[in-house]
């Protein structure tokens, strides 16, 4: 019995310890990344819309990520940006026009000045990126409700009306307004859009009217 007994014990341990060892490797898989660190790292699907006529997809992060690597052909968000932008750029610049025989402040002028000089340029560029992608022909207008930001036509015919400091101050409120509709915009296509041009684009829109949008709120009374 003793010799018996003496055999059995380590088959017993080492039975024991191999069972061990095995619900500690499942638990160490599972449970070495207890925050979901993992998961997060690799972020949510992404929902990537279809070029014309075809249907949105799922793609996790890495499979969008290596998509726009391999190929950035506009979709259905880049040609929808362009098209809705060079309207909410007009708008903008109509804004801008009636600043030189309205405003009473130079500040208010200056900002008007830099609002056209910098959209001017991005319309033409965006008029051009269509042309070049076969998007022209695909254009239809927008109802203003659909583009974040737009002035009413009540809004623009009243501020057409104005001058001095009031003409200034409701400058700014739609002004203000219409830029973060702008950064709605071009950080809605960043993550919707595959075309490296039209990111490009956001990505200036985003910089340069946030900086906008900081001096006028300092003009606001």
């Amino acid at each position: 019995m003793l010799v018996r007994h003496t055999f059995r014990t380590p088959l017993v341990t080492a039975s024991l310890t191999t069972a061990l060892l095995l619900l500690t490797g499942c638990d160490s898989g599972s449970g070495s990344d207890p925050d979901g660190d993992s998961a997060k790292a690799s972020g949510p699907a992404v929902i990537a819309p279809g070029k014309p006529g075809e249907a949105a997809r799922t793609l996790s992060p890495e499979e969008a990520e290596k998509q726009r690597a391999e190929d950035d052909s506009p979709n259905s968000a880049d040609f929808t940006y362009a098209r809705m932008m060079i309207e909410h750029h007009t708008q903008a610049l109509d804004m801008t026009e009636l600043a030189p025989e309205r405003a009473a402040s130079t500040r208010v002028k200056r900002i008007a000045e830099r609002i056209s000089a910098a959209q001017e340029p991005e319309i033409k560029a965006m008029e051009s990126w269509l042309k070049n992608n076969d998007g022209v022909k695909q254009g239809t207008s927008h109802d203003h409700a659909e583009m974040p930001g737009m002035a009413s036509e009540a809004q623009l015919k009243e501020l057409g009306t104005l001058e001095g400091e009031s003409f200034d101050q409701l400058f700014l409120k739609l002004m203000i307004t219409h830029h973060e509709g702008a950064v709605t915009m071009a950080t809605d296509v960043k993550a919707q859009g595959n075309n490296i041009l039209i990111e490009e684009m956001a990505d200036d829109v985003i910089a340069q009217q946030t900086t906008e949008i900081s001096r006028m709120r300092d003009l606001v009374k």
